[in-house]
């Protein structure tokens, strides 16, 4: 069982990624603690940093807390530094370091430019594969290519699985996501697969409400609302059907009620990547280049 938690803060300039990356190789190593990671991306100014020093402190207040920044600037990079001196909590700085170190070898200064991309390698073409494959396997299509998934995420309509996937393609990860329709048998390919792989999403009834009638009023149909789609009652009654589904599958369910895409997304990789070494399995099976594209 676990035995403490910890809250990771990434503050970076751009996406978070880099950070990200290394606190999940570092959680890795401590199998027995359970790991939250926070991204702050795109920060670029003093100002941002201030609303994000507020969130830290309140988690600081009640867990344990780490910070790990991919600043550029040396003003923002002091700026964690000396907050997180103030408030108890360890900073590891993955980038000031480096530039530093670097900076000494070559005996030339860096251009200390925020945000700029990195270079293209293997790691780029896995995740443009990566993304191709969610867009294929995008809301129930190809349902016969879901051993070839990493993820596989299940849910109603509505609760963000595109986007999720999407982003999980873009991290690298081969998802695939199925509707899950109340009265309907899910595609039988899902009870296939490992189970580990598979992740549920759900969302607060009143929440999903909104989003439907935004969906209906934007598309200019009545038909939807004929039919139940953005009735609350059905739509409890849908997700407590869908949550039985879920059930029966053993998938871990994530509320994406008050969850960004990118704290999603990682919660997502914690679970599979932690039930996959729980059956002795690697999410990561291999580049997509190693299998066949076409459906």
């Amino acid at each position: 069982m676990p035995d403490e938690s910890l809250r990771i803060h990434v503050i970076a300039d751009s996406t978070g990624e880099t950070a990200a990356r290394l606190a999940r190789a570092c959680q890795a190593q401590f199998p027995h603690h359970i790991f939250r990671l926070i991204r702050h991306p795109r920060v670029t100014s003093p100002e941002k940093l201030f609303p994000i020093f507020e969130d830290i402190k309140e988690d600081a207040a009640t867990m344990k807390v780490a910070v790990f920044t991919t600043l550029v600037d040396q003003v923002l990079r002091d700026m964690v530094a000396e907050a997180c001196r103030e408030m108890g909590l360890e900073h590891i700085d993955s980038l000031g370091p480096a530039l530093r170190q670097l900076e000494s070898a070559l005996g030339s200064s860096p251009d200390l430019a925020a945000a700029r991309p990195v270079s293209v390698d293997t790691d780029y073409f896995t995740r443009i594969a990566a993304m191709e494959f969610a867009i294929r396997h995008d809301d129930g299509q190809l349902t016969h290519r879901l051993k070839d998934a990493e993820i596989v995420i299940i849910a109603a309509s509505r609760c963000g699985k595109t986007p999720l996937s999407m982003y999980l393609g873009y991290l690298g990860f081969r998802t695939a996501n199925i509707p899950l329709v109340a009265g309907l048998e899910p595609p039988k390919e899902l009870f296939e697969i490992e189970r580990w792989r598979i992740v549920g999403l759900t969302i607060h009834p009143e929440r999903l409400q909104q989003i439907r009638e935004r969906r209906v009023a934007a598309m200019g149909g009545r038909s939807r609302r004929k039919d139940g789609y953005t009735d609350l009652g059905r739509i409890v009654e849908e997700l407590d059907e869908i949550t039985a589904v879920q059930k029966r599958l053993g998938a871990p369910v994530l509320d994406t009620t008050r969850t960004a895409l990118e704290e999603s997304a990682v919660r997502i990789i914690d679970i599979v990547e932690s039930r996959a070494a729980a059956h002795g399995a690697k999410v990561r099976t291999g580049t997509l280049h190693e299998f066949d594209p076409e459906p």
